[in-house]
């Protein structure tokens, strides 16, 4: 069964840094195209990435360009969204989801957010507090 296991929120101050795992297993992470999502409390989800497995190109909303960075370790069948000087408004649950067509991801993540879970794997959240 394909699925992530996703670690690495928590609370942290303004202008810190953390890390966002997702652990893929029962699939190939390299294969899929990759996004990153985030819900904050009562709003609407958003979608903060886009990577392309074929290229490994990631594409990002811009209010997190420059601060937020998507990689992937295909060894360890991984992805990660390193996040820099976070803002209170980055708050909220951070989401992780993948599907074999970049066509998917892409317009989930810049037209219909709240459809990443309509993506064939997505991850169970984490919580991103940033708080002082």
């Amino acid at each position: 069964q394909a699925q992530f296991v996703q670690s690495g929120g928590g609370l942290v101050q303004p202008g810190g840094s953390l890390r966002l795992s997702c652990v893929a297993s029962g699939f190939n992470l390299g294969d899929y195209a990759i996004g990153w999502f985030r819900q904050a409390p009562g709003k609407a989800p958003e979608g903060i990435s886009s990577t392309s497995a074929s290229d490994g190109m990631s594409f990002y909303m811009n209010s997190v360009k420059g601060r937020f960075t998507v990689s992937l370790d295909k060894a360890q069948n991984t992805v990660y969204l390193q996040m820099d000087n976070l803002k209170p408004e980055d708050t909220g649950v951070y989401s992780c989801a993948a599907d074999r067509a970049f066509h998917n991801v892409r317009t989930a993540m810049r037209h219909d957010p709240a459809a990443f879970k309509q993506l064939e794997v997505w991850g169970q959240g984490t919580l991103v507090n940033v708080s002082s």
